[in-house]
């Protein structure tokens, strides 16, 4: 399983396979819990980057 920690790591990974979002955009979909990710502490959030890859597909689907 492939994860990473932060959103930096994520900006970062989206980057990386051609969907790129802002730091603002993400942590809306996060408050809306429309993009996959665990918080492990108060300020530490987990992305588990099988999920991303899913989450991914399914939005250029649309």
């Amino acid at each position: 399983m492939r994860k990473i920690q932060g959103l930096p790591s994520l900006i970062e990974y989206l980057e990386s396979v051609d969907y790129p979002l802002a730091a603002e955009q993400i942590t809306d979909l996060m408050s809306k819990r429309k993009i996959p990710h665990r918080k492990a502490f108060q300020d530490t959030v987990i992305f588990n980057l099988e999920h991303i890859d899913w989450w991914i597909a399914e939005q250029r689907k649309r």
